[in-house]
């Protein structure tokens, strides 16, 4: 069972999956977080501790309804195990993206539509379901990738207009589909998300549901990789039974990092979570000082999936936090709505924040790879950087795994600038050309125009958009 950060009334795991966002609009929480011994994982792959893990989440499933699933999604994955863990020195890159976008979420948006749809069928629901999700720049690819098979359900994707990468803005832009549409909102990620949570609480009348981690069926996947790590370092005899290890994840939404936080909750020997933050700040404060503060400027940086100033799965930290009372989370968002700010005096101190600016990401690729030979995508390089910067401030000298989130090929220009080598030409090539490693083959997109979208005028747009689906 589940219930919102804001409210008491408790749903299914179906109803959850399929509402995405509560009525009273909090965002979805487990009733009971259950314990989870890791040890029963060791002999397990990747999607066995996956079925194994969602089916402790998603109880009133069948574990044979997930495990089915879950094997026929990953199946798209370009390795067996699904994601990788390359050693540096006392660091571990976690490399998750294998998937069919490169990129992490793709962990969680290849099984989401799947609980979606075995949902839809417990609960006997009939009606199409529209999805309706702004992304930073990789969710919406996932997104549209996950949902194009599903009958029944289809997508809106929101992506600010000039605040993707390329080949991010190519990968959904070029996707074509009767039940899919994307549009370019002239705003940032924040408007977008706005919108979409705007959408939800004032057209009731519509059959909505959501692909952000705002979603607790997006979030519960990347629970898993967390497990997966630590179980892969005990049986690569990287670290002792019970050793305490860290975890540093780049974080905007704060989806991934909080998926660290319900890890550690269920068991998993976890020291301290990393939380880095690029030029947008707000995280790195809110730790610090124990302010969130949103009146401030908004950074366009050369790690765009970063550029948030609303980090909207802070929401269900700030519950825990609040010792799980509904009214005190209710008053702490009002607030960030009506005023922009709140203060909250954070009691978990193993969360430790740190920002990196562009320069320094710039520099922090180089330095990865002229040290070890290994390239990065500047998303991971403000991981790293964080990384860095904690091992200055902390002697612990504990193992750390740098959750990295996207190819480098996803993020090719801010690549090769850090090496002063720019492309007037195909940055994708010239990236494989310079480091001599193949292209992915996914990253064969046409050209294709984007449907451009006022700010203004985009809640009603959108609105006749899912009504003519």
């Amino acid at each position: 069972m589940f219930h919102s950060t804001r409210g008491c009334e408790k749903v299914s795991s179906q109803e959850a999956i399929l509402n995405g966002l509560a009525k009273d609009g909090g965002l979805y929480i487990i009733d009971k977080i259950p314990n989870i011994d890791y040890h029963e994982f060791l002999n397990d792959d990747y999607k066995t501790i996956a079925a194994k893990i969602l089916h402790k989440i998603f109880n009133e499933f069948e574990y044979e309804e997930i495990k089915k699933e879950i094997d026929e999604a990953y199946s798209s994955f370009d390795i067996e195990n699904v994601v990788e863990l390359k050693k540096c020195d006392n660091a571990y890159f976690l490399e998750l993206f294998h998937g069919p976008t490169l990129a992490f979420k793709d962990l969680a948006l290849v099984v989401l539509p799947r609980l979606m749809k075995l949902s839809k069928k417990k609960l006997g629901y009939d009606k199409n379901i529209t999805i309706l999700t702004a992304t930073s720049g990789d969710t919406g690819g996932a997104a549209l990738n996950g949902f194009k098979d599903i009958e029944g359900i289809s997508i809106v994707v929101l992506y600010p207009f000039g605040g993707v990468s390329p080949v991010q803005e190519a990968q959904m832009s070029s996707f074509k589909s009767k039940n899919a549409k994307v549009l370019a909102i002239k705003g940032n990620f924040d408007d977008c998300q706005n919108l979409v949570k705007k959408i939800f609480n004032e057209h009731k009348d519509l059959s909505l549901s959501s692909a952000n981690s705002i979603n607790i069926a997006r979030l519960a996947p990347q629970v898993v990789y967390y497990f997966y790590s630590y179980v892969e370092l005990l049986r690569k005899g990287e670290i002792k039974d019970g050793e305490l290890i860290n975890f540093d994840v780049p974080t905007g939404n704060f989806g991934n990092i909080f998926a660290g936080f319900y890890a550690k909750a269920m068991g998993l020997p976890i020291n301290n979570l990393i939380c880095a933050s690029n030029k947008n700040s707000v995280l790195t404060d809110f730790f610090n000082n124990g302010a969130y503060d949103k009146n401030r400027p908004f950074y366009k940086t050369n790690s765009p999936s970063m550029d948030i100033l609303i980090s909207s799965n802070l929401e269900r930290l700030i519950y825990y936090g609040a010792n799980e009372d509904v009214v005190k989370t209710k008053e702490l968002m009002e607030l960030l709505i009506k005023e922009g700010k709140y203060d909250f005096n954070n009691p978990f101190d193993y969360f430790k924040a740190y920002t990196t600016d562009e320069e320094n990401t710039l520099r922090t690729i180089k330095y990865v790879y002229d040290k070890y030979k290994y390239l990065i995508d500047p998303h991971t390089a403000v991981a790293f950087s964080a990384y860095l910067k904690y091992s200055l401030d902390n002697k612990d000298n504990l193992k750390t795994v740098v959750v990295s989130t996207a190819s480098p090929f996803k993020f090719a220009a801010s690549v090769l600038e850090a090496f002063d080598a720019k492309s007037e030409d195909d940055e994708v090539k010239a990236l494989s050309n310079k480091f001599n490693i193949k292209i992915p083959s996914v990253l064969n997109y046409p050209l294709v125009e984007r449907e451009i979208v006022d700010l203004n005028e985009s809640e009603d747009y959108i609105v006749d958009v899912i009504k003519c689906f």
